[in-house]
C-alpha cells in the first residue's frame, strides 16, 4: 500500500490534521522500502518509536502505525521513551532493521509555521486549527522528496529475542475479573490482580 492509500485510514485513526501523523506515516513507508518487506498483517515486524510522553508531534506514532502495520494491540510497537522522532522497524524473520528519524532541520521549520507558533504553542487544539493554516504544512511533508525529509539508515543486522506470549489466565479472587497469569499477586491466601493487590496495600 502507498502513501495515498493509506493517508485517509490514517487520519480517520488519529482524528485530526496535522504535521507529525503524515510524517511518521512517510517513515514507516521508507522503512518498509528500505527492508523488502511487506506492511505486516500479524507481528513479523516490531515498530520501534522513539518519542516519549506529553511532548509536541507524538502523533508521529500513530502514522508509523498506519504505515507498518505494527499496532498497540498487535504489541508490536513499542515506545522508547527518548524525547525524539526516530524510529526503527526491526524484520523478526531475518533479524534485521532499518531506522528512519526526520532531519533536524525539517523538525525545525515545521515549529516556526504560523500552525505551531499562532496556535499549537499557544494551546489551540490541532483539531481546531484553521484548515488553510494546516493544509499546506501537511502537503508540503507530503510531496517532498524523502531525502528531503528523512535519513533513511542502511539495514543493518539485529538481534530480537521473542518474548515468550500467555495464553494462561485466572479469576481474581477480589475483583472477579480475568486476568493474564503472569501478571498475578498473591494477597494473604488469595490470588489477585496488580490493582487489587495494590488497593489492599493502599489500605483501601
Amino acid at each position: 500500500m502507498n502513501y495515498e492509500e493509506l493517508y485517509e485510514p490514517a487520519l480517520l485513526l488519529h482524528g485530526h490534521k496535522c504535521p507529525a501523523m503524515p510524517m511518521g506515516l512517510r517513515s514507516g513507508l521508507a522503512a518498509l522500502e528500505k527492508l523488502g518487506v511487506d506492511r505486516a498483517k500479524d507481528g513479523q515486524l516490531v515498530a520501534l518509536v522513539e518519542i516519549g510522553e506529553d511532548h509536541c508531534a507524538t502523533c508521529f506514532a500513530d502514522g508509523v502505525q498506519m504505515a507498518t502495520g505494527c499496532t498497540f494491540g498487535k504489541g508490536n510497537i513499542k515506545r522508547l521513551h527518548q524525547g525524539k522522532w526516530g524510529m526503527t522497524l526491526v524484520d523478526k524473520k531475518n533479524q534485521k532493521a532499518v531506522r528512519v528519524v526526520p532531519k533536524a532541520e525539517a523538525m525545525l521549520a515545521n515549529k516556526k509555521t504560523e500552525f505551531f507558533q499562532e496556535y499549537r504553542m499557544k494551546g489551540v487544539p490541532a483539531s481546531q486549527v484553521p484548515l488553510e493554516v494546516v493544509q499546506p504544512l501537511v502537503d508540503k511533508i507530503s510531496n517532498a522528496p524523502v531525502e528531503a525529509v528523512f535519513d533513511v539508515s542502511e539495514v543493518f543486522d539485529y538481534k530480537w529475542e521473542e518474548p515468550p506470549h500467555s495464553f494462561d489466565s485466572f479469576v481474581c479472587d477480589e475483583c472477579g475479573e480475568l486476568v493474564v497469569e503472569p501478571y498475578g499477586r498473591v494477597l494473604g491466601e488469595e490470588k489477585v490482580c496488580i490493582p487489587c493487590r495494590e488497593k489492599a496495600s493502599a489500605g483501601k
